[in-house]
C-alpha cells in the first residue's frame, strides 16, 4: 500500500486522514495547524474568515470594514461598484459610496451654492431650514450677502434676508 511521509514520520495512505472530517488527505494538499493536520475545505472552515459580501473564503489579504471581513474586490462603491480599499469613501443608510458617487447621486444640493453637502473638506456645519440645506458659509443674505449662521434671518419665497434687509420691503 502506498504511504505518506510527513514530518518525519510514515503513515499509510489510508491512515493520514484530516483530523476534522477523518477523510483520508491521500494525495490532496493539506495544511497544519499546532500538528493537527487538515484538508483544505476544513481549514477553511475553521479557520479562514469568510467575505461578509461573496460568503467565500479571505485567503489572503482582504479588508475589514465595521469588523468584518470582506475580500478587496467585494469592497466596492454600491453605485458604480468601484473597489474602495485604499480610497475615500462614506457611507449612507449603510451602504458604501466613493467620494465622487456620494457627491453627485446621495448629497444634499446646498440651496445657495447648488454644489453637494458632502461633509469633506472645509465648511463641514451645515444649516437646514425648512426642508433645504446650505452649507453654513453659504447661509447668507440674498441681498446684502450678510453671514446669516447663527442670526436672525427672515424667509421670502426661496430666498433668506437678513432683518435690515427683510425689515427694507
Amino acid at each position: 500500500s502506498e504511504s505518506v511521509a510527513y514530518k518525519g514520520n510514515s503513515w499509510h495512505d489510508e491512515c493520514f486522514t484530516c483530523c476534522s472530517c477523518k477523510q483520508p488527505i491521500a494525495s490532496q494538499s493539506f495544511l497544519s495547524k499546532d500538528d493537527a493536520v487538515y484538508c483544505n475545505p476544513c481549514y477553511d472552515e475553521k479557520f479562514v474568515k469568510s467575505c461578509v459580501s461573496c460568503k467565500k473564503p479571505i485567503t489572503s489579504g482582504g479588508v475589514n470594514y465595521q469588523e468584518q471581513p470582506w475580500h478587496s474586490h467585494c469592497f466596492v462603491c454600491s453605485s458604480c461598484s468601484k473597489p474602495l480599499a485604499g480610497s475615500s469613501f462614506t457611507t449612507h443608510q449603510d451602504q458604501v459610496f466613493c467620494v465622487d458617487c456620494y457627491k453627485s447621486s446621495v448629497a444634499k444640493k446646498c440651496s445657495g451654492c447648488q454644489n453637494p453637502i458632502t461633509g469633506f473638506g472645509k465648511g463641514v456645519n451645515v444649516v437646514n431650514f425648512e426642508g433645504s440645506s446650505w452649507h453654513e458659509y453659504c447661509f447668507n443674505c440674498k441681498r446684502c450677502s450678510l453671514s446669516l449662521s447663527n442670526k436672525r434671518f427672515v424667509p421670502k419665497g426661496k430666498d433668506i434676508l437678513c432683518t435690515d434687509c427683510g425689515n427694507k420691503e
